[in-house]
């Protein structure tokens, strides 16, 4: 079953959050993740909007997800995040 990373961010050194998602991005890729979302455009119909990057990528299951999160590569480049961004992070069964 299809499942969904959903990523809240808020961007405190953009240059070095670049440098991140330029060497996160294929990584996603190459565990089957594919981008459906991103906060350009997010219109709000109800409640508020907290001003944080959104964006949803799509993996073939949870287990993809976790896959990627707990790989090796990750934990490499999880560090260029550091002192760029604050994130949340949510795996989501897609029905």
């Amino acid at each position: 079953m299809a499942a969904l990373l959903v990523i809240q961010a808020s961007v405190s050194n953009r240059e070095q959050y670049k440098k991140y998602q330029a060497a996160v991005q294929p990584l996603i890729q190459a565990h089957g993740g594919r981008l459906k979302a991103s906060g350009v455009g997010l219109e709000v119909l109800e409640g508020s909007h907290d001003g944080r990057r959104l964006v949803v990528f799509e993996f073939d299951s949870m287990d993809a997800i976790q896959e990627f999160w707990k790989s090796p590569a990750y934990s490499k480049v999880k560090p260029l995040r550091e002192g760029a961004a604050k994130i949340d992070v949510w795996a989501v069964p897609a029905a």
